[in-house]
């Protein structure tokens, strides 16, 4: 398959360098397959112990905040715990199907309190790494890391092996 974009986008910044440096290695290692850039939105503020209201008006403003980055013919995957759980192959090859009919593909991580729906269902995959919960930094270094590896099975490459 041919080089297709690769976005992630996340709320809140890295704040770990150990993070920030699996991010971009993996970066590095997609730069000639299927290049991969992240782009950080801040994370809404709230209170300490915020209301119900206060969540969802804080995830609104951020789901507005995403969908005015994706551009209108990119194939999104937002990455969530209801998603769908697929194999690293499955991954793939989903990839390669959107990247035939979709200039850029988008993974969405959203911030601490999850994802507005809005931004759920401009999604064209919910995708689940498991039903456990991982930190979003952790997230993001999975996310980069299966990116790169379905890069490598397309290619046909002994990575995945």
């Amino acid at each position: 398959m041919s080089a297709v974009k690769t976005v992630i986008l996340a709320f809140g910044a890295l704040s770990e360098p150990f993070w920030r440096d699996a991010v971009k290695e993996y970066e590095k290692r997609l730069s000639g397959l299927w290049p991969l850039s992240v782009i950080e939105l801040p994370e809404a503020r709230l209170p300490s112990s915020p209301s119900a209201a206060e969540i969802s008006a804080a995830l609104s403003a951020e789901a507005k905040a995403a969908l005015a980055r994706i551009p209108p013919r990119a194939y999104v995957v937002a990455l969530c715990v209801e998603g769908r759980m697929l194999t690293s192959p499955e991954l793939s090859a989903v990839m390669e199907k959107a990247a035939a009919t979709h200039p850029e593909i988008w993974f969405l991580i959203g911030s601490s309190y999850g994802m507005d729906a809005s931004l759920k269902a401009r999604a064209d995959l919910s995708l689940s790494f498991s039903r456990m919960t991982f930190p979003h930094a952790l997230a993001r270094v999975i996310a980069a890391e299966q990116i790169y590896r379905a890069a490598q099975i397309s290619r046909g490459a002994p990575y995945h092996k």
